[in-house]
Formats: structure tokens, C-alpha cells, sequence
């Protein structure tokens, strides 16, 4: 917005008439894609200033897969490398988390290098860049990978109609590619002309991000035909006899209820035909449901008013999964599931320090660290701690006592946090320094004196930075 604009506002909105406000929203607009833009360039320069030293410093993304995680690179082939401990530098700028970071330059390398009819377009003004990055991220993480020439197609194709498609149509330009490129083996079942071509729309998906505050979760399905029949009988029969034992709920309560118990049933079915025989088991003769571990925080306090002094829990507390809201009828209702499995941990004061002379770091004080921190303490990562590896804010030096001389690195509470193992890496093989200046609290230097400062609140910068930079940048590799 002109400063004359904003003299205007400031004078009163009525001074601005509808045209006068229409203009002004349109080249704030206009100047909101030409920064988005720049920020791909920018962030695509960052990238030619940090290649990787060996492809084992090369930055990925680590995907979920059947028996554990493999590697998948942030753009696709003729991209250059980068090297990994550069990204967090740029999340820490741009205030954004590290995967985001890799997400914007992966993306950016993508356009450059495998979609240059479509990166020219943004910086045309012709195609807002959060498209462009959209039309990116299918093409980085397409299944089978993309050729160069693949890839190019689908560049092709989506620039002759200047980024207007939609998700589907974008799926179609992918398995369009696919086809005409042979990177895939069609079944010989399908038809050729109809069949193959298309994208399987099948899936199953949870929205594990957002949970509303009664305690449930979307879930959204494509399934087959003849399976979405089925689990409609199911849900209907399980919804009838949850009515019939007296249940007064609404269908739809019934229903999804229904859904969750045919869950259960499910893993109670498989430890009944591949557990031991001496598994537990409840009244139904099923074995307890397979164990999934919850994590719920309430406050509490001794009553003396009644008899036996009981102890009386807070209505509401902190589901340490997802740092959720959660009540405590919610959590006595799940309890109360016949093949529930309950747990209950001795309470841990977080304000004890607790120490040991080994370097290993016993449950107890590793528990304790956990429910210090909740996440990973790197600014902005949001990886739950019980994921994490615990370190030695200090490093433990192992010839210490041998030699001597005093521990500098010990094992104990208020030299130990949650680092999730990428940042615990780059903590330990790059420049990045951090500090704990009280209990939970952390302050942490990047290498080029940008500062931080992580809590319980978040990560919030610390000014003015320390910009002076490293002793030597190196110079950007050409495109």
C-alpha cells in the first residue's frame, strides 16, 4: 500500500471510495504473487549457494513406508542436489518449520529445472506461484518417479492453459505422462484405452491435524464399489444394534461408533488367530484389542472434605498426542471400552532434578525431559518428543572422569532435550549452537547469528540477530 493510501486510511475509510478500495486490493495482490516469486528465486539461490559435499549430505524427505522409512529426494531428476543442513537456515528466516523450508526449495527447483514453460509464467504475473508450487509438488513426488522428458510434458501442457487445472485434471496429465513415457508396465487386465490411464482414486485418509474439540477426527475415503457396499451394511447393522441395546444417539453417532468398534474387533481379531494362546482375553472370549498408547495430563488434587481424602481430577487436560484439548469424561468413556488396556504411570515432578553418572539416559529421567519439552526443541519442529532422541545440550565427554577432570557434559535434567534425529544431526555436524537458559526454555544460534529463542509458547525471534555471518560464503554453482 502508498503511503498517500495509507495517509488516506488513516484518515478515515469513508475518504476511499469502492473504486479507490478495489485498486488497492488488486495491487496488493499483484504485489503479493510478485513476492511469491521472488521467494522461489531467492529460495532457488539459496539452493546453488549449499551443494552437498557427497550425496549422503543431500537433503530428502523421509516417507512413511511399509517396514519402516526410505528417502525421497526434494525435487525431481536433472534437479541439483542440496546440501541438508541448509535448510533449517532458511525455515529459521522465513519462520517456518524445516520441512516447509525444503518443501518451498524443492519446489522452486522444480519449476526452474523440469517446469520452466510454467516457472516463466509466474514470473510473468501470468500464474500465481502457490500454483505453480501446486503443479510442483505432484510432479516432485509422482508414483512412478518422472522423467526429465516426462516431467516437461506435463510442463507443456499446463502452461498452454496458463496453471488453470484442477487436482484431477493434474492426476491425468501425470498418468498421461506415465503412459506415454513407458515408465510403468500396465496390467495386461486393463484396457488400454480407459482403464490404466487414470490415477487411482482409491484411498483412505485421517486428518490427524486437526481435532475438534469434542475429541473427533475427519476421516475422508474413496473405496472400492463393492468394499463401500459392505462397510455400509456393517455400519448399518452395527448402528441397529447399538439402538436395540438402548442406545438413544443419533444414526450418525451410532454409525461412526459402529466404524470404531469394527476397528477393534479388528486387532482383537488378529491376536485371537496369530497372538499367543495366552494372550488376555475379555468376557467375549476375544483377546484385548492391539495396545495404543495415549498420553493424557489433568491436574489433580487431594480432597480432605471426603472420606478417604479422594483425589479429584481437573474437567479438562492435555492429550500429549497432537497437544490436544481433552476432557476427562472423554478419557473415563474410552476407559470403559472392554478392550481397553489402562496404564497407570507414577506422577514425575518436573521441577526435580534428576542425574546420573553414565552417559545413557535411564526411562525415568528421559520420561521427565519428555514431559518437559512435548516437541522437539529446534525452532518451530513440532515433532512430538516421545519420537525424539534425547541429547546432551553440553556433550558428554566420555574421558572425563578417567583423566580426571570434572564432567562438562552430565546426565542430568537440566542438560538433556528433545531433539527429533535430523535436528539432533544438525545440532551435532553443523554451526547450529543452542543453550537452555531455564527449564523448557532454549536459545538457539544459527551460523549465520540468526537467534532464537524456543518455549512452551513457541519460537519467537530473538533481535537483533548476530548477522556478521560465517568466515567464508561460497559462490553459487550455475543453474
Amino acid at each position: 500500500m502508498s503511503e498517500a493510501l495509507e495517509d488516506r486510511v488513516a484518515g478515515g475509510v469513508e475518504d476511499l471510495t469502492a473504486s479507490d478500495l478495489l485498486a488497492s486490493i488488486r495491487s496488493a495482490r499483484e504485489v503479493e504473487n510478485q513476492a511469491a516469486a521472488d521467494q522461489l528465486v531467492l529460495a532457488a539461490q539459496w539452493a546453488d549457494l549449499h551443494p552437498p559435499k557427497s550425496i549422503h549430505d543431500a537433503a530428502t524427505f523421509s516417507v512413511p513406508a511399509a517396514g519402516g522409512e526410505h528417502e525421497e529426494p526434494i525435487a525431481g531428476e536433472g534437479c541439483p542436489l542440496v546440501a541438508e543442513f541448509c535448510i533449517a537456515e532458511l525455515g529459521g528466516v522465513l519462520g517456518v518449520s524445516t520441512v516447509a523450508a525444503k518443501k518451498l526449495i524443492g519446489q522452486a527447483l522444480e519449476l526452474r529445472h523440469r517446469l520452466p514453460r510454467l516457472w516463466a509464467l509466474v514470473h510473468a504475473g501470468r500464474v500465481p506461484a502457490w500454483k505453480a508450487r501446486s503443479v510442483a509438488e505432484t510432479t516432485i513426488h509422482s508414483s512412478p518417479a518422472l522423467t526429465k522428458e516426462a516431467a516437461g510434458f506435463v510442463d507443456s501442457q499446463v502452461a498452454a492453459v496458463a496453471g488453470k487445472v484442477g487436482p484431477a485434471q493434474l492426476d491425468r496429465l501425470v498418468a498421461e505422462a506415465i503412459k506415454r513415457y513407458d515408465l510403468a508396465t500396465p496390467d495386461p487386465a486393463d484396457d488400454p484405452e480407459d482403464g490404466w490411464l487414470h490415477v487411482d482414486p482409491r484411498h483412505v485418509t485421517i486428518d490427524t491435524q486437526e481435532v475438534h474439540f469434542a475429541g473427533t477426527m475427519r476421516l475422508e475415503a474413496e473405496i472400492d464399489l463393492a468394499d463401500a457396499i459392505d462397510l455400509d451394511r456393517v455400519l448399518t447393522q452395527g448402528a441397529a444394534t447399538q439402538a436395540a441395546l438402548g442406545s438413544t444417539e443419533s444414526l450418525n453417532v451410532r454409525r461412526a461408533k459402529a466404524l470404531g468398534d469394527l476397528a477393534r474387533t479388528q486387532t482383537g481379531l488378529d491376536l485371537h488367530t496369530t497372538g499367543s494362546a495366552a494372550a488376555a482375553k475379555t468376557e467375549d472370549g476375544l483377546p484385548v484389542a492391539r495396545e495404543v498408547v495415549l498420553h493424557a495430563h489433568f491436574n489433580a488434587h487431594f480432597d480432605a472434605s471426603t472420606v478417604g481424602e479422594q483425589t479429584v481430577f481437573g474437567p479438562t487436560g492435555r492429550l500429549e498426542e497432537r497437544q490436544r484439548l481433552v476432557l476427562l469424561d472423554q478419557v473415563k468413556a474410552r476407559c470403559a471400552d472392554s478392550r481397553t488396556k489402562v496404564t497407570i504411570k507414577p506422577v514425575i515432578d518436573l521441577n526435580t532434578q534428576l542425574a546420573t553418572d553414565a552417559y545413557a539416559v535411564p526411562n525415568r529421567i528421559r520420561e521427565q525431559v519428555i514431559l518437559r519439552d512435548k516437541n522437539c526443541v529446534f525452532p518451530r519442529c513440532t515433532r512430538p518428543a516421545r519420537r525424539c532422541d534425547i541429547d546432551h545440550v553440553i556433550p558428554h565427554d566420555p574421558d572425563a572422569e578417567a583423566e580426571g577432570r570434572p564432567q562438562p557434559g552430565p546426565t542430568q535434567t537440566d542438560n538433556l532435550a528433545a531433539l527429533c534425529r535430523g535436528h539432533h544431526r544438525l545440532k551435532t555436524h553443523s554451526a547450529w549452537r543452542y543453550d537452555m537458559v531455564a527449564p523448557g526454555i532454549y536459545e538457539w544460534t544459527s551460523p549465520h547469528g540468526y537467534r532464537y529463542r524456543r518455549d512452551h509458547h513457541g519460537t519467537t525471534a530473538i533481535e537483533p540477530p548476530d548477522t556478521t555471518g560465517p568466515p567464508s560464503v561460497p559462490r553459487p554453482r550455475r543453474p
